[in-house]
């Protein structure tokens, strides 16, 4: 366990804070961090998702078919709550407010944190790139063209008026985006049985290694242009973030009878903060930014208590995971 805080966590923190200070310095401000997010996003993470599946196998895949399937359920299940909770709860909310409540604490920041935190406890191998992928289009692929389908639908009976969007659209944008598309291709081509030529790998390697560390650098500059406001609404998001849905994923996981080590994987990738895409968009249509900013704030953290928590937790209930000393 310390070498999990110290090799998995300490630097998240340490890289964040680094961020967050040059932010508050003036170093770097929110434009810069929309420019390094979309390095990550276009560039680093597809590089790095497609160069680890790539070099997978069928068989692999094939024991991965059951991740695919608990994740999509309990992270949309998750989304659909938070949803519900937001939007219905509360009086002075909307449906777009909890459409955005949900794009943040129905998701987690596979994108951004998920190698950076699954890796130094996992190791680096195909397996931990395969979680994260299959983690990764669900939220892309499919939470956000829901979020911002409910969002919409909410916007427009605001303005009776205004002309309404496809209800595809969102999909099809979401598809258009690499962080989807790559994994999908990488997918595709270990299926068909195309041979990988090893010597293209440093080409993908050298940016992808990239991914993590402007992520969590990315993170904490946004962090420092934003003004935190705590209140009830943020803490219960962080609630619903870091204690539901990893639990439901290791309830369901369990029942399911998943391969350990892609239990133990599945569960912290549940446990990571909300999704940064979901202030990104938040932002943009100018719908819940404080709370939503706010509980992201949150629960970053206290997933530095969450994370050895709940592998804690799910070694007890689900016994030792191979390789990995808890």
């Amino acid at each position: 366990m310390l070498h999990i805080i110290l090799y998995a966590i300490v630097p998240i923190v340490v890289i964040m804070l680094v961020g967050f200070i040059s932010g508050k310095r003036g170093v770097f401000n929110g434009d810069d961090s929309k420019k390094f997010n979309k390095v990550v996003l276009d560039y680093a993470l597809p590089a790095a998702l497609f160069i680890s599946i790539v070099q997978s196998s069928r068989e692999m895949l094939a024991r991965d078919l059951k991740v695919t399937l608990v994740s999509t359920v309990v992270i949309m299940a998750c989304f659909m709550i938070v949803y519900f909770i937001f939007a219905k709860c509360f009086k002075k909310n909307t449906g777009a407010d909890g459409a955005v409540a949900a794009l943040i604490n129905g998701s987690p920041t596979i994108g951004f944190l998920g190698f950076a935190v699954l890796e130094p406890i996992f190791g680096t191998n195909a397996s931990v790139a395969l979680v994260v992928a299959i983690v990764g289009i669900v939220v892309n692929a499919i939470g956000i063209p829901v979020g911002l389908s409910l969002m919409n639908a909410s916007l427009d009976k605001q303005q009776p008026g205004a002309k309404k969007e496809s209800a595809w659209k969102p999909v099809i944008n979401a598809l258009k985006q690499p962080v989807a598309w790559a994994p999908i291709l990488a997918v595709v081509w270990v299926l068909a049985g195309i041979p990988w030529l090893k010597d293209f790998s440093p080409s993908f390697n050298l940016i992808a290694k990239a991914n993590a560390s402007m992520a969590v650098f990315s993170a904490g500059i946004t962090l420092s242009a934003i003004k935190v406001t705590i209140n009830w609404q943020a803490v219960l998001g962080s609630i619903l973030k870091l204690i539901m849905m990893p639990a439901m994923a290791l309830a369901v996981g369990m029942l399911c009878h998943m391969d350990t080590m892609n239990l133990y994987m599945l569960v912290v990738a549940c446990a990571l903060p909300p999704a940064f895409s979901g202030i990104i968009i938040a932002d943009e249509y100018d719908v819940y930014v404080a709370t939503g900013t706010s509980s992201l704030t949150l629960s970053v953290i206290l997933f530095v208590v969450a994370c050895p928590v709940w592998l804690y937790i799910t070694e007890f209930f689900a016994g030792p995971c191979p390789g990995v000393t808890i």
